[in-house]
This record gives C-alpha cells, structure tokens and sequence, in this order.
C-alpha cells in the first residue's frame, strides 16, 4: 500500500489569478519559480519549500477562527514572523496579532489577508 507523503499543491479560485499569484510572489516570496532556500531547486510550475510539520485539520461549520464566508485558511510556516510580517506594515495592510495566540511551546502566529480576502495565518514555530 501507497502512502501520501505531502501536500502536492492547494488550489483555490481567484477573480485575477495573475494578480494574485503576483502578490504571493512579491510579497511573501511563494508560488510557482520561488524557493524557500537561496540555493533551492526553481522551476516553472513549483515552489520549493523547506520540510517541516504540516497540520491538516477540517474546523467546524460554525467556527470563529477565520471568517464565516471563507472555506479554509492557508497557515504559512515562517522563520522569523517580525521580518515577514515588515512588508505589510510598510504598505499599510492590516495586521492581526493577539497574545492569546502565542505559546512558547507551539509558537508566534500573526493573520494577514490577501488582496482577495482570504486569511493567511503566519506561524513561527518555537526555535528548536
């Protein structure tokens, strides 16, 4: 029997896809040709990432963690939270960030929001 070995790829709908993908580019260096390591592997149609935890977790209809009329959240694990989050405090996006989120053994966690609207949970796991 086979085994899953990782998320391949996540999909979503957009109003101006060139835009979007634009925007995850520039502004927090994924998508497709981008690498999470300086001297990682590019190509056309992926974004290399760095091996770590991935939670896959399914909310609860009613659930206030992310908001009602979005589907699901995209959580991206980071390195260092303060210098990812510098770009969007220098455009003047909206950033959340609340105490109760953070927990020394699990981590800092801020939420952002693309042009689009869909919630992007930032998390910096705790360093090992």
């Amino acid at each position: 029997m086979g085994h899953v070995k990782g998320i391949g790829g996540l999909f979503f709908r957009a109003r101006d896809p060139d835009a979007l993908n634009a925007w995850y580019r520039e502004r927090l260096g994924i998508g497709a040709g981008c690498s999470a390591d300086a001297d990682g592997p590019v190509d056309e149609w992926s974004w290399s990432t760095t091996a770590g935890p991935v939670v896959f977790a399914p909310f609860k209809a009613a659930s206030d963690y992310f908001p009602a009329d979005k589907q699901y959240m995209i959580n991206l694990r980071v390195d260092d939270l303060d210098a990812v989050l510098a770009p969007f405090y220098e455009a003047g996006d909206d950033v959340i960030t609340k105490e109760e989120w953070n927990d020394p053994a699990v981590g800092r966690f801020a939420r952002v929001h693309d042009p689009e609207g869909n919630p992007i949970e930032l998390w910096e796991p705790p360093q090992t």
